[in-house]
């Protein structure tokens, strides 16, 4: 689950982050006050949408002009900059072309800049731990700068045993080039961003950039944070963050019904149960020349409701036009499967091809039903049968 750059500095004040003063409006009359309220000499206007790239996009009503982060010399300024902001769609290389719309504004005040750092924690998969990764090219996208300077980018790996030591945020605060009042200043930023990680189950904490100021003094202009669906039962407080409005509705309507659900770009609707299953059949896809486009574990104990569901949920995506169903019965018996599919299928008056394969429990059931549908429903013998069938399947509906 993602949350707002405002929402993650709130989070990480808590820990002893350090953050400037701002507000989150909705309105242009709120945004007049609020940097009223903020003072000095200058605001910053930042929209609030969960992607990356604000300053450097674009509106879709304005191509060539300024993008979702902009300054404010007077309270005026800050109101006009919501007119043009609130209720607009905001393009960013991580939005793609659809972009997001805009539908509230952080107002907060400006500060002065000496250096732009990176900072952000994740889970390494590869060693099981928490890892650091920073660098002294802040606020650029930190994929460019590991592509052009590798040798630019830092890594520091903490024992879960022992926790983030002192010792291993001065060495990093060195090797980042900082002096002083900003290695004690980078040591309480880091403390705060690892307490929050672990604390809060987080799958990401970015701060991008990590100012260091005139001063010397460390801030955190920017903030991302994630976290791990599987812990949000443990903290009822962050499911109140929730913005729906930012969440793809198939993902959100997954789910409510239990499901993995993940939307791609390709044609060939999938329908799995089990994620390794899931992601081999999405292999299998691509090999054959095609592209998946979801990701959709159903698990091993569906019901034939949730089945249901996540067939229309396959159906829903405008892109979809082919469908691979590959159910291995263990738990899960086949001649369930075989009925939501014939429900699913009927409910919503299926128009694309739909290959089904299945095996294990009641195979011969499942396949009797099927058969006995009265649908064009092409059965597979394996996983490369259904793959090459589907794409066949999509590549006949394309030139026909």
């Amino acid at each position: 689950m993602n949350i707002h750059e405002y929402q993650a500095k709130a989070l990480l004040k808590g820990f002893g982050m350090p953050v400037l003063d701002g507000r989150v409006v909705r309105s242009p009359d709120e945004a007049l006050v609020a940097a009223r309220t903020i003072g000095g000499p200058i605001v910053v206007v930042k929209a609030q949408i969960h992607a990356g790239g604000r300053g450097a996009g674009h509106f879709a009503d304005d191509p060539g002009g300024k993008g979702g982060v902009r300054l404010a010399r007077t309270p005026d300024d800050a109101q006009q900059a919501a007119v043009a902001m609130l209720d607009s769609t905001l393009i960013t290389r991580q939005t793609g072309p659809a972009g997001r719309i805009v539908r509230r504004l952080y107002i907060e005040a400006g500060c002065e800049i000496a250096r732009e750092l990176y900072l952000s924690l994740l889970v390494d998969r590869a060693t099981g731990r928490i890892v650091i990764v920073a660098s002294q090219d802040g606020g650029m996208a930190i994929e460019d700068v590991a592509a052009a300077t590798p040798e630019r980018i830092l890594k520091e790996a903490i024992d879960p045993a022992i926790g983030l030591s002192d010792y291993q945020a001065r060495t990093l605060a060195a090797r980042l080039d900082l002096h002083g009042r900003s290695i004690r200043a980078f040591t309480t930023v880091l403390r705060a961003a690892y307490e929050a990680f672990v604390s809060l189950d987080a799958a990401i904490v970015e701060i991008n950039p990590l100012v260091v100021t005139g001063s010397g003094d460390l801030v955190a202009l920017d903030a991302k944070m994630s976290f791990d669906d599987n812990a949000l039962f443990r903290h009822p407080e962050l499911e109140e963050l929730r913005d729906e409005n930012e969440e793809d509705p198939r993902e959100r309507e997954a789910a409510r019904h239990g499901l993995a659900y993940v939307g791609l770009d390709g044609t060939i609707g999938c329908m799995v149960n089990g994620a390794g299953l899931a992601m081999a059949t999405m292999d299998i896809i691509k090999m054959e020349g095609e592209e998946p486009a979801n990701f959709l574990d159903v698990g091993g104990g569906a019901s034939r409701e949730r089945v249901a569901a996540a067939f229309r949920i396959v159906l829903s995506d405008q892109k979809v036009r082919g469908i691979l169903v590959n159910i291995f019965g263990g738990i899960m018996r086949c001649d369930i499967i075989a009925e939501a599919i014939v429900a699913a299928s009927r409910e919503t008056g299926l128009r694309v091809p739909l290959v089904v394969r299945l095996a294990g429990t009641n195979v011969e059931r499942g396949e009797e039903i099927l058969s006995h549908s009265g649908l064009k429903i092409i059965p597979a013998s394996d996983l490369g049968d259904a793959a090459r069938k589907i794409v066949a399947a999509v590549r006949a509906e394309g030139v026909a």
